[in-house]
């Protein structure tokens, strides 16, 4: 009697949740023949793409034992999985299988693989922390200069304004003593006909 793994080919995949525009996955080990989001044997972890870096919860035991059953992860389940470590941990354990290594120097190299892959992670954290400061920082300035440049041509404009008014105020009392200059020779002019 053979058992239901031996009969059916699984896929370690993922499978969409999520909403419109926000999707969120399980990476799961399902029979290849079933929907992509449809019945499934086992749930082993998820994946949330939303945010940088991704966030990746993955039960890395139950991972390794559905490949050593022969499950084939798809190319983004791989992807997934191998930068979680999980194809690092089914190699090692096949080495201790085949006596290339023992079972304690295989936990130490997954060890110190989980510790540089960890380094890497707050590395890469930290410089889009830094790089997010410094956009924050770059774009303050850029706001400070235009605002800057919108107060200098605020008070560019009052000025002129300012200069318009007092040209106006001079030209009426320019136009105002010109009629009146203009009338007292014609009011001497008149009498002399008399």
């Amino acid at each position: 009697r053979t058992s239901k793994f031996n009969t059916m080919a699984v896929r370690i995949r993922l499978q969409r949740h999520g909403k419109k525009g926000k999707p969120f996955y399980w990476i799961v080990a399902a029979d290849s023949r079933s929907k992509r989001d449809g019945k499934y044997l086992e749930k082993l972890g998820t994946y949330n793409p939303n945010v940088n870096p991704p966030i990746v919860n993955l039960d890395v035991d139950s991972t390794v034992k559905w490949i050593q059953f022969g499950a084939q992860p798809s190319d983004t389940a791989r992807n997934i999985i191998s930068n979680e470590g999980a194809l690092l941990k089914n190699h090692l354990l096949n080495g201790v299988k085949k006596g290339a290594l023992t079972q304690e120097d295989a936990d130490n190299k997954y060890d110190q693989w989980m510790k540089d892959s960890e380094a890497r992670v707050q590395n890469k954290l930290s410089k889009l922390e830094k790089d997010a400061s410094e956009k924050r920082k770059k774009n303050l300035q850029l706001e400070k200069v235009a605002s800057e440049k919108r107060k200098q041509a605020a008070e560019q404009a009052a000025h002129e304004a300012e200069q318009a008014a007092l040209e106006a105020q001079k030209s009426a009392a320019e136009e105002a003593a010109a009629p009146a200059e203009e009338a007292a020779p014609a009011e001497e002019a008149a009498p002399a006909e008399e």
